[in-house]
């Protein structure tokens, strides 16, 4: 029956040169997240991880649905999160904003895919191998590595406790930085390069040189000409430099004069910015109360443990329980 289904995204019929780029988590979920590309995600997953694409077969990815409509959702996941035949769980997010404690964060997210795989009546036996891997555009490290990987080792003697966990960093930002060490043909390092590119030129060189990144360079093109995702690209980028100018501000006043009062507000403005990205308009009560505080002290502890909470409810909890021993 005519005008019963959805109507398409539009293509945009000129070529104005406008690519979109890959690194913002909505593009990255397209590119990457995708059944249809499951081929370049286990190309990105194989530089990374360092085993053949082989390895994959069978690849499951769990959270592909929000792909479908681009829906704006401030809650909405962006990572891309998989399974493998053997039950072993893989989450890679990209993050462009700087996140305060990220190692924490990883590793309560990391616990969660964990724990998550049992059910009431299974044994430890159930549990397979989860790792977490970090795309992230600020430094989270001191290392001089653009990648690296962690696991559970003994201090001494390097032994491995479980190889049950896995964690990766890529750091973009250390592209730039030529002191540190690194193959420039090496995949993992320009998948990197691709994800960071700063323009259509740079990504004709690595598509050159790897087959996988010319096929996610001419996807990447066919997305940057679809309408309603140029929209929802333009809306993302819109509220990341939103966030990052609250993020800036609320440092500048942290830093203003070294005053103490400076610095308590510009702590509460970065845990509010942190409710606000977590969990969107429902937090803005919680919001304001932090706004009231002015003891740094107090916005300290909540600081240090306000990461660790899942839901809303557990935050509202911590805040209150901490104000009410003040």
């Amino acid at each position: 029956m005519a005008g019963s289904k959805k109507s398409k995204s539009k293509q945009i019929p000129t070529d104005d040169g406008f690519l979109m780029s890959p690194k913002i988590d909505f593009v990255f979920k397209l590119i990457f997240g995708d059944e249809k590309n499951k081929d370049l995600l286990i190309a990105l997953l194989s530089a990374i991880l360092g085993v053949p694409k082989e390895d994959f077969e069978g690849l499951e990815i769990i959270n592909s649905e929000l792909l479908r409509e681009f829906a704006e959702d401030k809650k909405g996941i962006l990572d891309v999160r998989v399974k493998t035949k053997q039950g072993k769980q893989i989450d890679i997010e990209i993050q462009i904003l700087p996140t305060e404690f990220m190692p924490e964060r990883t590793m309560f997210y990391w616990s969660k895919m964990y724990t998550s795989q049992v059910k009431p009546g299974d044994t430890y036996k159930t549990l397979k191998k989860c790792i977490t891997i970090n795309i992230v555009d600020f430094k989270c490290t001191p290392l001089k590595k653009l990648h690296s990987s962690y696991h559970l080792t003994e201090d001494e003697t390097g032994f491995c406790l479980t190889d049950i966990l896995e964690v990766h960093f890529l750091e973009m930002p250390k592209l730039a930085d030529l002191e540190i060490p690194r193959d420039e043909n090496e995949a993992v390092v320009e998948w990197m390069e691709f994800l960071d590119a700063k323009s259509k030129g740079v990504i004709e060189m690595l598509a050159i040189k790897n087959q996988d990144i010319k096929k996610a360079y001419d996807l990447l093109q066919i997305i940057s000409k679809d309408e309603k995702a140029r929209m929802r690209y333009e809306a993302r980028q819109a509220e990341l430099r939103d966030q990052l100018t609250r993020m800036e501000t609320a440092e500048n006043k942290g830093r203003a004069e070294g005053k103490a009062e400076g610095k308590a507000e510009g702590k509460a403005e970065i845990l509010c910015q942190f409710l606000e990205v977590r969990f969107g308009a429902e937090s803005q009560v919680l919001q304001e109360t932090l706004r009231s505080v002015t003891d740094l002290e107090l916005l300290s502890r909540i600081t240090n443990r306000i990461f660790l909470a899942a839901q809303l409810e557990e935050v509202s909890a911590l805040i209150q329980s901490s104000l009410r021993s003040q």
